[in-house]
């Protein structure tokens, strides 16, 4: 496995862990209904991004999970890309969806890379 998967994998699943703990304890509802998005969903989207988190850590070892958590994150992103446009958010706030996206797309084009 190279050291690029590894490291792009490790640091998602510290970010995406970082954001869905809050969304799951409800710490993000303010935020999250500024994009219009219920506190359910808030909680849906806390489950996703941990889910996705799992599977990038377990990607390391097989990598169908890595792939699969990857790609899912990247759709998540995209999702959170649209939400902020739709909010008129100021580009630098669309900006990091954008760029988790890619980071996500990477991981899981690095995994088929490796394969």
């Amino acid at each position: 496995m190279q050291v690029p998967l590894i490291a792009l994998s490790v640091i998602l699943a510290v970010v995406f862990a970082a954001t869905a703990v809050p969304k799951l304890l409800g710490k993000m509802d303010d935020r999250m209904s500024h994009l219009g998005v219920s506190t359910g969903l808030t909680k849906v989207i806390g489950a996703l991004e941990l889910a996705g988190v799992v599977g990038l850590v377990l990607g390391l070892y097989w990598a169908p999970a890595g792939i699969a958590a990857a790609v899912g994150l990247t759709i998540l992103m995209i999702g959170a890309v649209t939400y902020h446009l739709r909010a008129k958010d100021p580009g630098n706030v669309v900006a990091l969806p954008v760029a988790f996206a890619a980071a996500s797309a990477a991981v899981a084009l690095l995994h088929v890379l490796n394969g």
